[in-house]
């Protein structure tokens, strides 16, 4: 029988009170101490004495941490709970630029500490059905993947422009889905709202693997989506994550798998489309399963720190593209 874990949040806010709710209902684990310098606007911990910082919640004796507070202070948290020994899943995106996101992982890493960064659209339960059919085989090559991530804004938003609120969701999962990295973008943004960061992004991208990629994502759409188009040799996988469904389009000309030998082009016809049923489990519940599980030693189904790195970098080439109009490469 597992021992329960104790946990610590950090950060009460629109995330935070969503976290809180999942860790006091989370199956072997006891949440025992909350922290928020704002103290707890939604009253997501009533009961709980809100503490004043991360210094505070290493005090309560606590085994692992959740960090919800805004992404500037992402590095100084982190540092400290590794410092204490505490492993820590830590809000998306890992951190504020890749020198931060650098010394966090090495932090953890050095320390032999369970790291892992919330991307919780991987938990929707349409990407991890996406995820496993293509790790069986059923896209055969994946030639491309295409993804749109658009509605109104946020208010909960004051520290960061929508690429790495929104877009970094996009390039974690895509790189994951794939299973590679990415080798260049090339990225527009533009800013309509009046704010000093960017709103609306277009980024056009290839991974390491030759897979090409592209992303709409804004701030600006007066509806809302979240779509995931994988497109391969045998078909094509459409993910919705709004609305946790999972689309399966067959490329019919490839049904036998076997290409006619003299034949100089790939044909594409259309074949059997199947919706699938999936169980709709709350990906956040399933975001903090994960991150106990590694914590007791199975670590199959978190997203690294090293990923987050990865990531960040990402991020950073993406504006760095948009702003220099050139293609850009995550830099090591």
């Amino acid at each position: 029988m597992a021992k329960t874990l104790r946990a610590g949040l950090i950060g009460l806010g629109m995330m935070g009170r969503h976290h809180a709710r999942n860790l006091q209902a989370l199956e072997d684990v006891e949440l025992v101490a909350v922290a928020d310098p704002g103290g707890d606007p939604h009253h997501a911990a009533d009961g709980f004495d809100i503490l004043p910082d991360a210094e505070a919640l290493v005090k309560a004796g606590i085994d692992y941490a959740v960090v919800a507070v805004p992404t500037a202070f992402h590095r100084d948290v982190a540092l400290t709970f590794a410092q204490a020994g505490v492993h820590c899943l830590v809000e998306k995106p890992l951190a504020f630029d890749p020198a931060e996101a650098e010394e966090i992982t090495s932090a953890f890493e050095s320390r032999g500490l369970v790291g892992a960064v919330g991307y919780i659209e991987r938990y929707n339960p349409a990407l991890q059905e996406m995820r496993r059919r293509i790790a069986d085989g059923q896209l055969g090559e994946i030639y491309q993947i295409a993804t749109r991530r658009q509605g109104g804004f946020p208010a909960r938003i004051a520290d960061v422009g929508v690429v790495k609120d929104l877009a970094t969701h996009d390039l974690d999962l895509t790189a994951w889905v794939a299973q590679s990295t990415y080798a260049c973008v090339a990225a527009t943004t533009t800013g309509r709202s009046g704010r000093e960061d960017e709103d609306m992004v277009s980024i056009a991208g290839r991974l390491a693997n030759g897979t090409i990629t592209g992303h709409l994502v804004n701030w600006l759409s007066p509806f809302k989506e979240r779509v995931t188009v994988v497109t391969g040799e045998k078909g094509a996988l459409v993910g919705d994550t709004l609305n946790a469904d999972l689309t399966w389009y067959e490329n019919k000309a490839n049904k036998t798998n076997v290409w006619e030998s003299m034949a100089s082009f790939r044909g594409v016809s259309e074949g059997d489309m199947v919706r699938y049923a999936l169980t709709r489990t709350e990906p956040l519940k399933t975001e903090h399963e994960a991150f106990r599980n590694a914590v007791n030693g199975d670590p199959s189904n978190i997203v690294t720190m090293r990923e987050g790195l990865n990531t960040v970098r990402t991020i950073e080439a993406v504006l760095e593209s948009a702003r220099a109009g050139m293609v850009s490469a995550p830099q090591a």
